[in-house]
Order: C-alpha cells, then structure tokens, then sequence
C-alpha cells in the first residue's frame, strides 16, 4: 500500500496520464453481416406426393420404402402427409428430391407428435428434403430427423416446426451438411425449446454449412468425440453451440451471432476452437466464448467482438489463447475459479470497456517472451522487434480495490489511478491480484477497425 500512497501523492501534484482514443469504447454498431436473411418465407408445395423407385409410382412413401433395395434412390416430389414415423430400416437408401419436382422441395409433413422421419439404417442419405411439424416433448426428444444408423447422410434438407432438428443417437460416420434449421420461435422461454442439432455420443461426423435459429441451442454435444462443426451460421439462439462431457472435437470457422453465448464448453478437453466468430452475443450470460470445466483446449484465431464477455474462463487449466480478435466486448476477458494458468498470446485487445477482469487471488502472467496488443497501452520498443519493453497491467491493483471498496469505482478515471496503473506498469515491486503481460506487442495481428469503420 506504501506505493499506492506515494502514486496518490505524485497524482494531487498535478500528474495526468492520457488514455489513446484507440483504446475508448464508444458503443457504435458492428458493422457486420452473417449473410443470412432476416426472416425466412417458406411456401410448401400442395401438390400430392409421388414417390418413385426403380421406375414404379408410389402415393405412399412408406410403400416406397418397402420395395426399395439396398443401393436404391427413392425419388420424390409433392406433399406427404403422416400420421405417425416415417422409418426407414433400409441400409444404403437415397431419399432425394426428384428431377420432376422442379424447385419445390418435396415436403414430409409430421401430425405434431413425436418424429417425423426416423434413419435406422446405415448408409442412408437424404437430400433435398423438407421435413416439418415434429412433437412437442422435449422429455421425449421429438425430432424432426432421428438419425440411429452409421454413414447416414443429410444434405440441403430444410427442417422447420419442430422442438429437435436433426437429433443423432449414438451413431459414427455421420455427414449434416447444407442444411436449414428453424425451431418453434413461438416457443418461450428458449430453454422449452429443443436443439438444431443434438449429437448424443456421435463419433467421427462431419457438421458442415448448416444455418440455425430459433432453437434452444443450435449444435449441442453430449458425450460425442471425433467431430468437426465448421462453416455453420447460428443466431437466435441461447448458446450458439454447447459442449458437455465432449472430448476431442474441432469447431472451425462457424459464426454465432444475436445469441446469449456463442459457444459454450462445458466439462471437456482437448478442444479445438479455431478461426471462428462470435459476435455481438449479449442475452442474459452474454459471452462470445465461455470455457467451464475445460482444459487442454486450443482457443486460437478467432473473432470476438461487441459480446458481454468476448471470453470467460471459469475453473479452466492449461489452454492455449493466441491469434484472436478481442474488441467491443464490456470485458475482454474475464478470468474466474482459479483459470490461472493458460497461454495467452499473439492476442489482439480493443475497445472493449475493460479488457482483463480477473477474480483471481495470485498475480497470473499470460506470456513468455511473446505477448499481446493492447489498445491503449503505451507500448515501448526499444530495440525494433516488435515487442514492447515495458509491461502491461491490464487487470492489476486499481481493479483489485474496486473489488474489495466498490464505493472506489468512482475515481476509476481519475489522475491517482492513471499513476497506479503507471507504476504497476513501470516498477515490478508495486504487484498484485490480477493479469500482467510482460512482453506487448507493438502493433495488432488484427485489422480490428474493420468491425467498426465502415470505410476503413
């Protein structure tokens, strides 16, 4: 405390440090686009369902089903109206959209309980398709598409009106690709709602170009291992995707956005989250990217931006953090039940209202000879190679104060404060709780002003 005194001593003497405009927040819009339309206006088709296989005609698809061999293509178009399941316990089958159908996707309209369309076999692919109007229950895991056969396929399938899209039970080899997913948006609270794509101790699928919204959360993963999620777009949802008890996955270059988190993993390890972004997700958590009970995990390259937090750790050990956009958040980072010890690194941070909250009780240090940018840090380099030597406190003794004498939060901004975060930035005797980078970087990694400087 002796040297907080002596700072508020030289700052009474008239001392004013000033803050880069670079390193303000200002609240203005992100400038972004997902590249999805604001509603969706789906017209179904009214024309009776035909269903052909092998040449012959069918008015019943499950008729259809029935005479189709292993290595047959059931051609459809028009309505098909069920009353319950439509099962398919063929292996090998293709159920696709018939040339004759032109542009109007043929439509398999469920009664509003239970599943819809029920995969058992392997091999089977759907292509095409829209199925719509599943249960109700998501006790009993109503779902549009029930997916319980290895090698099943489901490609530029639309999927709509339903509590579960796209629920894959226990099954490997699986391939979603090119598919929209819409739940019941009439359904509140969101957490009554099913998942987009729930992958119930999946192995080895590929998740891959899929737009979801209006579910509870878009891709889920319980017990699953082995899959990669990449290019899918989630919005309006509550978590965007959502790790449990999931090791060994990959998500690369998915876009959550408008959601309450972005991505959520939760109790895993060895995780890869890679080039994706989140954006603006800002519901009731408000995080772009949370880590609960994760570890060994690669969180590198990604987009955080104008989210409540761009990334919480939450009793996380032992992550790498490096080559990401943190920008416009309320908090860059905030760090919680003792995440203290993770690689953070080659990191842009700017304009987010507070970069580092640290609810720790130890001094953590991110880096090794590398750091991170930081907006607004005063970075000194010496010697030309890029890195500052001078220190960075982004989370340090003012923050550590505020939290034990809230009523202090007042003076955040004034010229005493400024002189204790010059100190701990100059002098490694004044130390303590919190966040220190000891080796900044100079210049971003990130172009960041693209986000928010529409002529930039």
């Amino acid at each position: 405390m002796a040297a907080v005194a002596a700072a508020l001593l030289v700052a009474s003497a008239g001392t004013v440090l000033a803050v880069p405009t670079d390193a303000t927040p200002t609240g203005d819009d992100v400038a972004f686009d997902a590249g999805v339309p604001e509603s969706f206006d789906f017209a179904p088709t009214e024309q009776p369902g035909v269903a052909t296989v092998d040449g012959e005609r069918y008015d019943e698809l499950r008729a259809a089903l029935d005479a189709a061999d292993p290595g047959d293509t059931v051609a459809l178009r028009g309505r098909f109206d069920t009353a319950d399941a439509v099962v398919v316990e063929t292996p090998n089958v293709t159920i696709q959209r018939a040339e004759a159908a032109g542009d109007a996707r043929p439509l398999l309209d469920g009664p509003g309980e239970g599943d819809v369309l029920v995969l058992n076999a392997t091999g089977v692919t759907v292509d095409g398709l829209w199925v719509r109007d599943s249960g109700y229950e998501t006790e009993g895991n109503d779902a549009a598409i029930w997916v319980a056969g290895d090698g099943v396929t489901v490609r530029d399938t639309r999927v709509t009106e339903t509590t579960f899209g796209i629920w894959v039970d226990g099954a490997a080899d699986v391939t979603l690709v090119g598919n929209t997913i819409l739940g019941r948006e009439e359904v509140h609270p969101l957490t009554d709602r099913g998942n987009g794509i729930q992958l119930w101790e999946a192995t080895d699928t590929d998740v891959a170009d899929n737009r979801i919204a209006d579910a509870r959360d878009g891709i889920y993963f319980s017990f699953a291992e082995g899959v990669e999620a990449r290019n899918n777009t989630l919005w309006d949802l509550r978590y965007g995707v959502h790790f449990m008890y999931s090791n060994d996955n990959t998500l690369t270059e998915n876009t959550a956005f408008d959601n309450d988190v972005g991505y959520a993993l939760m109790v895993s390890e060895e995780l890869r989250l890679l080039n994706n972004t989140a954006v603006n997700n800002t519901g009731q958590s408000g995080h772009g990217v949370l880590l609960k009970g994760i570890d060994d995990t690669t969180v590198r390259g990604n987009h955080l931006v104008g989210n409540g937090n761009g990334l919480f750790l939450y009793n996380s050990l032992d992550n790498e953090i490096a080559y990401n956009l943190v920008a416009g958040n309320d908090a860059g980072v905030h760090l919680s039940a003792g995440s203290v010890r993770e690689s953070v690194h080659h990191n842009t941070f700017a304009r987010n209202a507070l970069q580092v909250r640290a609810d720790v009780g130890e001094q953590v240090v991110w880096n090794g000879s590398v750091g991170n940018y930081w907006a607004g840090a005063d970075a000194r380099d010496v010697d030309g190679d890029g890195v500052s030597e001078t220190r960075y406190r982004p989370a340090g003794m003012v923050q550590h104060l505020t939290a034990q004498h809230p009523n202090a939060s007042v003076f955040t901004g004034s010229p005493a404060f400024e002189v204790v975060r010059l100190a701990e930035r100059s002098l490694p005797v004044v130390e303590a709780p919190g966040v220190v980078d000891h080796r900044p970087l100079v210049d971003p990694p990130h172009e960041w002003r693209d986000y928010y400087d529409r002529s930039h």
